[in-house]
């Protein structure tokens, strides 16, 4: 790697890090182990940061390789921590659904999903991509995005209490 590429790679480190961080905990619900995954993901990163400077979207080309190190940790271990931290969740997530639900049912119902049904759900609707850049990052057709999306937003609507509406 040449000097200039050495100096960006830091930098890029920097500027992601949070963001990865919050993706990966969302998806796991434990904070070291996010914090491994994130780890790795910029381990693999730096191994091929040539390709990473290359690719038109380089947040789409790491978060591809931090939903694929869950997915091979869920593969690998079957499943999630015995003692994911349902209850710290809430501060990695945006106050927006307090509005509907608790944040902390949002959470502990996410964790029930299957990996990829949870995967599309923190990065179509807690991370705010569309159809097309989940699809990019996951790896699969926009119909796939959909269609994990439908299954897994039902599932959540049947494990969560809604608020009344003072209406």
């Amino acid at each position: 790697m040449s000097r200039p590429e050495e100096e960006e790679y830091p930098e890029f480190v920097a500027s992601r890090a949070a963001s990865l961080h919050r993706t990966a905990y969302l998806l796991c619900g434990d904070w070291h182990l996010a914090s491994d995954l994130v780890q790795e993901t910029f381990v693999l990163t730096f191994r091929h940061w040539r390709r990473v400077q290359r690719a038109d979207n380089q947040n789409a080309y790491v978060r591809r390789i931090l939903v694929n190190e869950f997915n091979r940790h869920w593969q690998r271990y079957g499943g999630l921590p015995a003692h994911a931290e349902t209850d710290r969740l809430a501060v990695a997530v945006p106050d927006i659904s307090d509005e509907v639900v608790n944040r902390a049912e949002l959470l502990r119902a996410l964790l029930t999903l299957p990996a990829r049904q949870r995967a599309t759900v923190v990065l179509r609707y807690l991370e705010g991509m569309s159809e097309r850049e989940t699809a990019a990052v996951m790896r699969c057709s926009e119909g796939t995005v959909k269609s994990q999306s439908a299954r897994a937003l039902n599932t959540l609507s049947g494990c969560l209490k809604y608020k009344e509406s003072p209406l």
